[in-house]
């Protein structure tokens, strides 16, 4: 489509229209590839900088939700990340603050299953370009702004210029990840509780705030994020695919 021709009927119907599932074989591929991302130490080290953007970003997003204010997010090399905000040090506010960070990346692929499920692809994609571009507004840090900004472009390039079958299995991939990947730092945490090697960590933070301990949280966290991983490869079936239909040999 000539970009020039396109108006703003033709962007909306092209954001909330729906596409076609991508066949069985490309959702099994991304699926590895995803797998493969979250095992992999040296791609890990890489691909877990998408995992602290979502955590960030949910710590500023209930900040904001809940009445207190946001001074900033930073993002860092080492994939760790801070956001700031202010308000009262306890109560309501704080406590679900510092809960929304582990939460959000698997509640955020399970949010995007659900689209993908319902054939909004392309909605998809654009959805987390408008989440990416609210939270640039808020980095405080040049490689925060570079880590959104480079993370932003791929997807933009994506969802316009690629083809059906490249933007169905990149939003797939984008989906598998998050829901794969919340696992990895939820079990890195603990380890590192175990060292008291993260003395400031967000479970702990919660068992000064609310006097639940620590590990409670930790599982409340991996609870969270194996649910949503067994919910959402559900979805991501394609409409038609039964186990019957995987497991049936065709006769001659």
């Amino acid at each position: 489509m000539d970009v020039d021709d396109i108006s703003i009927g033709d962007l909306w119907d092209r954001v909330t229209g729906t596409q076609p599932d991508p066949p069985l074989w490309l959702v099994a591929l991304v699926g590895l590839v995803a797998l493969g991302a979250v095992v992999h130490g040296p791609t890990w080290r890489i691909a877990r900088n998408t995992v602290t953007i979502a955590h960030e970003g949910g710590h500023a997003l209930i900040a904001l939700l809940t009445g207190r204010k946001l001074d900033g997010i930073k993002l860092h090399s080492d994939t760790s990340g801070v956001t700031v905000s202010r308000g009262k040090p306890h109560g309501p506010g704080m406590i679900f603050t510092a809960m929304a960070g582990y939460l959000t990346p698997p509640l955020l692929g399970l949010f995007f299953a659900l689209l993908l499920a319902g054939g909004r692809i392309t909605l998809m994609l654009w959805f987390s370009l408008a989440l990416l571009a609210a939270m640039l507004i808020m980095i405080r840090n040049a490689y925060g702004a570079l880590s959104v900004i480079v993370t932003g472009a791929i997807i933009f390039g994506v969802s316009w210029l690629g083809s059906a079958d490249v933007q169905a299995g990149f939003a797939y991939l984008a989906a598998c990840f998050l829901l794969l990947a919340a696992t990895r730092p939820v079990i890195e945490l603990q380890r590192m509780r175990a060292r008291r090697m993260a003395p400031s960590s967000d479970a702990d933070q919660l068992a000064h705030l609310t006097g639940v301990p620590g590990l409670a949280w930790v599982s409340l966290f991996g609870a969270t994020a194996l649910l949503a991983l067994v919910i959402g490869v559900a979805l991501l079936i394609p409409d038609g695919v039964s186990a019957s239909d995987l497991s049936s040999t065709p006769t001659p």
